[in-house]
């Protein structure tokens, strides 16, 4: 069992914590909320009445003043955002957060709306003026926000249009994206028992029992779960469909040659990388296949897609629980082991209840990190006292602490991290995790051995299944363009074939696996995301790889690519930083090389 010590500040986490947006606002009744919301929309009215249809005119150091403006109506913005949202988010069910949420996305649509024109104005001007801004010190902390705008210019429409597309999302594609989130968090599951007069019938909690050791027990809880996608398979069948169609009419009315081609751009990756990313795992599937062969030999059974996340162990020696309070305090711990101020940092989060991780009905799936700028990073989760809940706290504070050094250089048009970036810290606080507890672990064979396990796990979902789930999208987004339609079983079809290719004869695929995409929130908020987990997974090998080399003294560079945030090109900042190339196919090789030296070490322990 692992020995921590918490800090006496993290005393009172008996259980798993409810979150303290105070912060933020006090509640929906604050006066504040009505007041900013005013102030807000006043400030954007005035803001344009001053500026609009002058920009050309502007000398650089006014376009920085105007920027600096701009920077803080949007922050306040997120305050206004967030709070509704967060609240949702913890309980799906809050008809008050929800019709909030609706107002201040309307209005905050309103305000975007009034601002569209800046940006505009800026991409319509000559190019040698342009290349004025570009140049000017005034405007050095801008650098990469103006070359974003220059490359974004050939796709951009004119303000009435822009102004349309704003408004109609409230109504269209983003409406549809909030039905699902709306619909799925109604839903009541088949309860299941768990053994121990304990009953499972959240969403996070039959997620836990995929982790139990019983078969029977793991495959009641995958199928409550797909009984519920199997009902609505047809609705959310049609969501993804509509979503599908506004993004192929948005490319089209914007000049790009695809949904791909635009979410690239948006992204910061370039077509050969995401390319080479698709086909370097690819042609490694065998690597998934020989982990679940192996897993198979081992307990005895055909591994069936409800097992892959079964306890290498039997019924009889299962991996202990990990209650909330040792899984903060082991967490702590192994991030004091690699820089005692970033530990200090993430034990912040805890000590000012800025972590939702208590399991209720309700609640949204899954967990996230949720940023606002001036501010600091709320983490969302459902902790279920085991050791992949751990992890997944230990993921989300990585965007947690990655979002604090951001916030300590950055300013707001700056803030956002491209997506590869953004999963690196992520990645590299599980892999710390990891490490500290197999050195914690020496003697407890069967927590070692699902430890090691649960790390080549983990890495097979990020490299093949986030993969497979951007091939899916490639097949949707597609099909779209070539055809304009698709309905419901069309998706399941393709699902299923995805699946069998990585899967082959290793993994037994189960009826209710054809439901499974329904679940991928990302395929519907945001297409082609997934990959991006991919890619960041073998970036985040590639540095914790040098880490593990050089020791301490990749901790400099890895905090200054860390506070970067979106002030600079991402693979640029790689190579400077911490000398990781993501253009270099090797990087790509290597990383699934380093899986394949996992696989080949367990291999060698059975």
């Amino acid at each position: 069992m692992v020995q921590t010590s918490p800090s006496p500040a993290l005393a009172q986490l008996d259980s798993p914590q409810e979150w303290d947006l105070s912060d933020l606002y006090q509640g929906f009744d604050d006066p504040q909320l009505a007041l900013d919301l005013e102030l807000l929309q006043q400030t954007a009215a005035e803001f344009r009445q001053t500026y609009r249809g002058k920009v050309g005119e502007l000398a650089p150091a006014e376009v920085a003043n105007c920027l600096q403006q701009l920077e803080a109506i949007n922050q306040k913005a997120g305050y206004l955002y967030a709070f509704p949202s967060l609240v949702f988010s913890a309980d799906t069910r809050n008809t008050e957060a929800k019709q909030f949420l609706d107002k201040v996305m309307e209005a905050l649509t309103g305000i975007e709306n009034q601002l569209l024109f800046f940006d505009l104005e800026l991409q319509q001007l000559e190019v040698e003026k342009f290349g004025e801004l570009q140049a000017s010190p005034a405007l050095h902390n801008y650098t990469h926000y103006l070359h974003r705008i220059a490359e974004f210019r050939p796709h951009r429409l004119s303000e009435e249009v822009e102004q349309t597309r704003n408004q109609d999302s409230l109504t269209g594609r983003q409406a549809f994206i909030q039905l699902r989130s709306v619909h799925l968090g109604e839903q009541e599951y088949e309860p299941v028992s768990a053994g121990s007069g304990k009953t499972a019938s959240t969403e996070a909690e039959l997620g836990a029992l995929l982790f139990h050791p019983s078969p029977e027990v793991r495959c009641e809880a995958y199928c409550s779960l797909r009984q519920v996608l199997r009902q609505h398979n047809s609705l959310y069948g049609f969501i993804l469909n509509t979503i599908a169609q506004d993004h192929r009419m948005e490319s089209q009315l914007r000049g790009y040659t695809s949904t791909l081609h635009k979410q690239l751009m948006a992204d910061e990756v370039s077509e050969p990388v995401f390319r080479a990313i698709m086909e370097g795992t690819g042609s490694r599937f065998d690597l998934f296949q020989r982990y679940y062969r192996l897993k198979g030999e081992a307990l005895g059974q055909q591994i069936r897609i409800c097992d892959i996340y079964a306890p290498w162990t039997s019924a009889g020696e299962p991996v202990p629980p990990i209650n909330y309070k040792t899984g903060v305090g082991t967490l702590l711990s192994a991030l004091e082991q690699f820089d005692i101020n970033y530990a200090r940092r993430a034990e912040e989060f805890f000590v000012k209840n800025w972590v939702d991780a208590k399991v209720r009905p309700g609640k949204r799936g899954g967990a996230f990190c949720s940023y606002t700028h001036g501010k600091h990073s709320y983490l969302l989760l459902s902790y279920t006292d085991d050791y992949s809940s751990l992890f997944t706290l230990a993921h989300e504070m990585g965007h947690g602490l990655h979002f604090a050094s951001i916030g300590d250089r950055q300013t707001y048009f700056n803030s956002s991290p491209p997506m590869v970036l953004a999963e690196i810290a992520s990645t590299f606080n599980e892999l710390l995790l990891l490490d500290f507890l197999l050195k914690q672990s020496v003697g407890d064979k069967t927590l070692s051995k699902s430890l090691l396990t649960r790390q080549l796990e983990d890495q097979l979902n990020l490299l093949f299944r986030q993969s497979t789930i951007s091939r899916l999208e490639l097949a949707i987004h597609e099909r779209a363009a070539r055809e304009g339609s698709f309905d419901h079983k069309w998706v399941n079809e393709q699902w299923v074939e995805l699946y069998r290719q990585l899967c082959g004869d290793a993994v037994e695929l189960l009826p209710e696996h054809q439901y499974d995409w329904a679940r991928i929130a990302h395929i519907f908020f945001k297409p082609f995301y997934c990959y991006q987990y991919t890619a960041s997974t073998i970036v985040s090998l590639a540095c914790y790889q040098k880490y593990l080399e050089i020791g301490k003294d990749f901790l400099p560079g890895y905090l200054e690519l860390l506070a970067a945030g979106g002030c600079e090109n991402q693979v640029e900042a790689l190579r400077r930083y911490v000398g990781v190339d993501i253009e270099n196919p090797d990087t790509i090789r290597d990383a699934l090389g380093y899986v394949e030296g996992l696989l080949d070490q367990l291999q060698a322990a059975l």
